[in-house]
């Protein structure tokens, strides 16, 4: 069997993997099923077409510029991949939606809402995230086929619109996707949260320089790492309790901890697939760090698109922080003291 298959060179610049570990051969790696989404919450399928044909695209108030909008995005970050990895398989972007705001025509504005034709109505969504895989990068950890990715979130929620026009805000992260669970794994040189650009061509630039400094060899073997660390269920129930306590601890006392955005129903999520995730679940025995680190990107789907990128982030900070606390680091330690 063939052993893991990584880029050698791309757009002229090539990768160094010399710091992963070699991972031998598994007999089985479970692939992606395209049911399974990077994002869940309140989101919906949407295609390039929608975007662009079926929507509006939203203006700044006071000077009537527009906004660059969520097809632009898409378009711009899916050429910037496919001219840095070029030579390697870019699929097409995976839309999800969410946040529809509705309008109507001027021509409209007194009809009865029974009475109004489809050309009367007006739409746009406000939070918008895809993502683009390069499965022809990968990486196998634990079983786990892990594919390059590049993601983007966009959200007018975000933007002042009732202003004049001002260098708008964007994400994107560029990481590796658990294809099993379509689980995305996002480290901090793979991330800009604050991404203000004012065209299409400063973008388009600013996310080649972000494919530039990322370094995939760094990523993996940090996640390789949490395969050798496991937790006790005594552990992993005092972590939980821990993350429950964080948020009612008062502020003077939270600055003392490393930050954790992760949502009670996220962590009442983990719990419950500790339990029962057919993947992940360790219910009665050891948890190994990947699978606890997979627990957590997996709660993190529910999150709404604005916060989607900055808990995943969270999730990798945490999963490595308590595993270096495990072999004796202290910035993670308040969580298994």
């Amino acid at each position: 069997m063939e052993q893991v298959l990584m880029p050698t060179v791309l757009n002229g610049k090539r990768f160094d993997f010399s710091d992963a570990e070699i991972i031998e051969p598994v007999s089985e790696v479970n692939v992606l099923k395209r049911t399974k989404h990077f994002i869940e919450a309140n989101t919906v399928d949407v295609t390039l077409d929608q975007l662009q044909n079926d929507c509006i695209t939203p203006v700044f108030a006071k000077d009537n510029e527009l906004t660059i909008s969520h097809p632009l995005f898409i378009r711009t970050v899916e050429e910037a991949a496919k001219d840095f990895f070029r030579g390697e398989e870019v699929e097409s972007p995976v839309i999800r939606a969410s946040h529809i705001i509705k309008g109507r025509i001027p021509s409209a504005i007194h009809k009865p809402a029974n009475q109004l034709l489809e050309t009367d109505k007006t739409q746009y969504f406000e939070r918008c995230a895809f993502s683009v895989d390069i499965p022809t990068i990968y990486q196998d950890i634990n079983g786990n086929r892990l594919f390059l990715s590049v993601v983007g979130v966009r959200a007018y929620n975000q933007q002042n619109l009732y202003s004049k026009k001002v260098p708008e805000l964007f994400r994107v992260a560029i990481g590796f996707k658990n294809t099993v669970c379509c689980n995305m794994c996002i480290f901090t040189d793979g991330y800009k949260g604050e991404l203000r650009v004012s065209s299409t061509r400063e973008l388009y630039q600013r996310v080649m320089e972000l494919f530039s400094m990322f370094n995939p060899a760094k990523q993996i073997h940090l996640m390789q790492q949490l395969c050798n660390s496991s937790l006790s269920e005594h552990q992993f129930c005092q972590i939980l309790g821990r993350m429950r306590l964080y948020q009612y601890l008062p502020m003077r006392l939270q600055r003392d901890i490393p930050r954790l955005l992760i949502t009670d129903t996220q962590i009442n999520n983990v719990a419950k697939s500790y339990i029962s995730d057919e993947d992940f679940g360790s219910y009665g025995t050891d948890i190994n760090m990947w699978n606890f680190y997979n627990l957590l990107t997996g709660a993190n789907k529910s999150s709404y698109i604005d916060m989607f990128l900055d808990r995943s982030l969270n999730a990798s900070e945490i999963a490595m922080g308590i595993n270096g606390a495990l072999h004796g680091e202290e910035r993670y330690k308040w969580f298994i003291d």
